[in-house]
């Protein structure tokens, strides 16, 4: 070939334009030219235009995803179960005392008494996650104290137990930790503040009977000093000597008059409670009632008188968040729906629908709070057991039983058996009525609290003759008519339910686990595992150093235990 010439099917350089090289491919390919036009240019233009537009609209599909995923789950960085990063509030809900079936009691007594169709169901409901299996060291039947101490711990332990072991040495909690972390902490109940679930998570001792000591050491005079920053609840009376009035301390020291030890500010009523405003100073000691807050059903018409635990709820959640606005760590609260439990014992639906309700709006608090707050949060709730065997069915008599439950029956109830037979106490010790006169009063009192129409006289003559039985016998006779069912009046061994605001963040948690895994939970969740060790092995080391008499208590022995558990189940507890 001579030099300067080109082979023939040689193509040329991009220099040419793209119909010339399309021209010589038809030519070898036998096939004719397509040349292409001023439109279909503009329909290869429209293709890219629409193929940008698409990867645009894409890209924001894609981001607008992630800002939504992030607001709808802003309560854990992953929905996947990982622990947050940063910093965090853990609402740790129990409702001492109640049960499955008491979901299905108040569920009924709520569609029945709003006229709600049968598939309205309670915010709890909404929230189910799992169950926890609740039996202590000593018993297949747990007490609230081995319930709360395998909350605060992690560890099981025996019947009586405050955050101590079955070899009666203490164990770290949970919130002590927290506060040695640096969060914030805070404790809302309904019973005694110094009652076995929140004594378990700032207080060591070795029966639960020792209420004196746990309040000294919930307001810092222990022997880690002050760990909780926010107390609402009941109790007064073990923060005042016997001296004083409303005081009940085996001691005259008057622990209210030395709270300005440790910076508490104190308030004791309604008004002082609705006077905090949106300024809250903590720490913070509410104490609202000498012994326990009344029941729901009772409260509701002295409103005047005590907070709701919703009210309690939502002030002491504004005023952590508002305390740890600044700062890296947030808040750790503990809130107890306590006295389900004492409906459970006093055998009393019309009791007990009021304050699963009271803790079921107290929920929705939380819930709300978690919503709107900035700052990452997770609600956990459980029970630390259950208690009276509830069941909403009922046999009679010998005859094939009929199946049917009656939450009318509840509706009529405007009072508790408790308030009712307080009532009674008073009359007889007031006015010395004959027994004559006994029968028109109590048929009275009881159709006007009770709501209950045809008292028979066996009854009423059962409540002349065994007046210090008077709150589990008018509780049987309103039992009876709504054919509620109890098999103790005292705890059972029943499975009880797991609850979270979140469920991907509390995925640790699903289905059946022992309540030592809720306690594990919380301390994981939190990130205070090495805290927890740290307080442990300080609780220790100074209870070798003291011989821990003067704030861990003796060694009880299992005489002193029953003692313990007998006053619990006293007819007359809180009324004495």
């Amino acid at each position: 070939m001579p030099r300067g010439q080109e082979p023939l099917l040689t193509r040329r350089p991009s220099s040419h334009n793209d119909e010339r090289a399309t021209e010589e491919d038809a030519l070898l390919t036998g096939q004719r030219p397509i040349r292409q036009s001023s439109t279909s240019r503009w329909a290869r233009y429209r293709e890219i235009a629409l193929f940008v537009w698409g990867l645009i609209a894409t890209a924001a599909v894609i981001i607008l995803a992630v800002v939504y995923q992030h607001q709808s789950s802003k309560t854990t960085p992953d929905r996947h179960g990982d622990r947050p990063t940063g910093k965090r509030n853990l609402v740790f809900m129990v409702s001492d005392g109640m049960g499955p079936t008491s979901l299905a009691l108040t569920r009924g007594f709520k569609q029945y008494v709003n006229a709600l169709p049968w598939d309205d169901t309670l915010v709890l409901d909404k929230h189910f996650i799992g169950n926890s299996r609740t039996r202590s060291s000593s018993s297949l039947v747990t007490d609230s104290a081995a319930g709360a101490t395998a909350f605060s711990c992690g560890h099981k332990s025996y019947n009586g137990a405050i955050s101590v072991t079955p070899d009666h040495t203490p164990c770290g909690s949970v919130m002590e930790a927290a506060k040695r972390a640096g969060y914030t902490t805070g404790l809302v109940v309904t019973t005694r503040i110094t009652d076995a679930t929140p004594a378990c998570f700032a207080s060591h001792v070795r029966t639960r009977a020792m209420e004196d000591q746990i309040a000294e050491q919930l307001i810092g005079n222990g022997p880690l000093g002050r760990n909780v920053d926010l107390i609402f609840g009941g109790g007064r009376c073990h923060f005042l000597p016997n001296t004083t009035a409303g005081g009940c301390r085996a001691d005259g020291r008057d622990l209210i008059a030395n709270a300005d030890e440790h910076d508490w500010n104190y308030i004791s009523s309604r008004e002082d409670f609705d006077n905090l405003g949106s300024s809250v100073e903590l720490p913070l000691l509410g104490l609202f009632a000498p012994t326990d807050i009344p029941f729901e059903i009772d409260r509701r018409h002295v409103d005047d008188d005590y907070p709701s635990l919703e009210e309690m709820t939502k002030t002491a959640l504004r005023a952590l968040s508002d305390a740890t606005k600044d700062s890296e760590q947030g808040f750790f609260i503990m809130i107890e729906g306590s006295r389900i439990d004492h409906a459970g014992h006093n055998n009393d639906p019309a009791a007990q629908v009021h304050e699963v309700l009271a803790y079921d709006r107290a929920m929705q608090a939380v819930l709300d709070f978690l919503e709107e707050d900035d700052t990452e949060g997770l609600m956990v709730a459980t029970s630390d057991h259950e208690t009276g065997g509830l069941a909403t069915a009922r046999q009679l008599n010998v005859d094939y039983p009929e199946y049917l439950w009656y939450p009318g029956v509840l509706a009529n109830a405007t009072h508790s058996a408790e308030h009712t037979a307080r009532l009674y106490f008073s009359h007889l010790s007031a006015s010395k009525p004959s027994k004559a006169d006994l029968p028109k009063y109590l048929t009275k009192l009881i159709n006007d609290n009770l709501g209950i129409k045809d008292v028979t006289r066996e009854e009423i003559d059962y409540l002349i003759e065994h007046p210090v039985l008077s709150p589990w016998t008018m509780s049987q006779i309103i039992s009876k008519r709504s054919q509620t069912g109890w098999s103790t009046h005292g705890h059972s061994a029943v499975d009880v339910n797991i609850y979270s605001s979140n469920r991907h963040a509390s995925k640790k948690l699903h289905g059946n686990h022992e309540n030592t895994e809720v306690g594990e939970f919380l301390r994981w969740y939190l990130n205070v595992e090495d805290e927890m060790k740290e307080v442990t092995k300080e609780l220790k080391d100074k209870l070798e150093i003291s011989g821990g008499e003067s704030w861990l208590g003796a060694v009880p022995s299992q005489e002193d235990l029953a003692v313990v558990a007998s006053h619990l189940m006293s007819p007359q507890r809180g009324f004495d």
